[in-house]
């Protein structure tokens, strides 16, 4: 018995050791398998860093093929009354950052336009003119946003130079200090001088920048047809009503 106990004992360490020899391969094979891998996604970064560099030179070439467009565009829109104002009250991601004093600073402005760094990856501006008017001296405000490749932000501001009795946060004459009513809204012209940061390095984006520069700038008469469709269908619906009402006075007058 002792010796058949032995005999098995013999047997089971060549089993531990091919075990052992099949493991280091599989890792061996593992670890190159997975180089190769690396190697290929290195390969795909590679494409895609030059692929990103041909469509920022494509966007930049159509940028000069829009910027006369874009001039043209901003001429008409000179003979629209409110134009600018219309599109963002429309606006359903910027109406709310209006108060009801910036409304009424928005009747004067007369242009906004957003344009790139000639390197288009070098960053934009937005700037927004107005007409003469009894809030702030200056007739244009401009924010200009410049990226780094460390991917900071570097953000310059017009800083608004409010008239007297006027400022922020609600732009409205500032009341007497025994008759201060609380700031309950932002007003939008705070983002002209949001936490002062001119001259200042920022990681987070802005938000109100992208919303203007991606979707209402491309195409702010969507945005301004947006009031005036809202308009036609209540006048559609308001027919419809007369009408219907019409046709039951008329059958109960046949009755």
């Amino acid at each position: 018995m002792g010796a058949d106990k032995g005999k098995k004992l013999k047997s089971t360490e060549p089993e531990l050791e091919s075990d052992e020899d099949g493991a280091d391969l599989i890792d061996t094979e593992l670890l190159l398998s997975v180089e190769k891998l690396q190697d290929i996604q290195d390969d795909l970064e590679k494409v895609n860093e030059e692929a990103s560099e041909k469509v920022l030179e494509v966007e930049q070439k159509y940028n000069e093929i829009r910027k006369p467009i874009y001039d043209k565009r901003n001429e008409v829109i000179k003979s629209i009354p409110a134009f600018w104002f219309t599109a963002f009250i429309n606006h359903p991601a910027l109406c709310d950052r209006l108060t009801a004093e910036d409304q009424e600073i928005f009747k004067y402005l007369t242009n906004l336009e957003v344009e790139d760094c000639k390197d288009v990856k070098s960053g934009y501006s937005i700037s927004f003119t107005f007409s003469p008017n009894p809030y702030f001296e200056d007739t244009k405000l401009t924010k200009t946003f410049s990226f780094f490749e460390d991917g900071l932000t570097k953000i310059n501001a017009t800083l608004v130079k409010w008239k007297k009795g006027m400022g922020i946060p609600n732009g409205v004459p500032e009341e007497t200090k025994g008759n201060k009513r609380p700031h309950t809204e932002e007003s939008f012209f705070s983002w002209f001088s949001e936490s002062e940061h001119n001259e200042e390095m920022y990681e987070i984006p802005d938000e109100v920048a992208d919303i203007i520069k991606d979707d209402l700038w491309p195409n702010p008469l969507a945005y301004f047809n947006n009031g005036v469709d809202e308009d036609d269908a209540d006048t559609e619906d308001d027919g419809e009503e007369e009408a219907e009402e019409d046709e039951s006075e008329n059958d109960g007058g046949e009755d």
